[in-house]
């Protein structure tokens, strides 16, 4: 064996404008291939992932979602979740970016595992775009 790992090859599934954007990105930020692209997106979200599962006591940060208003009942969906989690969330500040797509930013301060399973319930939701999560120190 030389010495590089085996790599496993599978097919994805994605919109044409999302596969357009992706390489758009990972051309302008220099990488040579858009699998070393995918590779590091793919350890970025596992990182995450990660980081929030062994995460324990108090924290306080920020979740950024970005979803479109017109799929079916995801308002309502997002609101009963925020209201879920009503102890964790200190604030939220919604605002406008287009007709359908909506910026959520929701300030929480609360147990790592409340604010982990607050971010999985709304990343799950059909027509959240993207979800970010970041924790600060006080």
């Amino acid at each position: 064996m030389t010495g590089k790992q085996s790599v496993v090859r599978f097919s994805v599934s994605l919109p044409p404008s999302l596969v357009r954007e992706f390489d758009e990105v990972w051309k302008s930020m220099g990488y040579e291939s858009r699998s070393k692209a995918v590779h590091d997106a793919f350890r970025s979200l596992i990182s995450e992932f990660k980081w929030m599962s062994e995460e324990a006591g108090e924290i306080i940060g920020a979740i950024v979602l970005l979803y479109y208003v017109d799929k079916p009942r995801l308002l309502n969906q997002i609101m009963h979740v925020q209201h879920k989690f009503e102890d964790t969330i200190r604030s939220s500040m919604h605002v406008h970016l287009t007709r359908d797509k909506c910026l959520e930013i929701i300030a929480v301060k609360g147990n790592a595992q409340e604010i982990k399973q607050l971010t999985q319930e709304l990343m799950i939701k059909k027509g959240v775009k993207q979800l970010k999560f970041t924790a600060i120190s006080p």
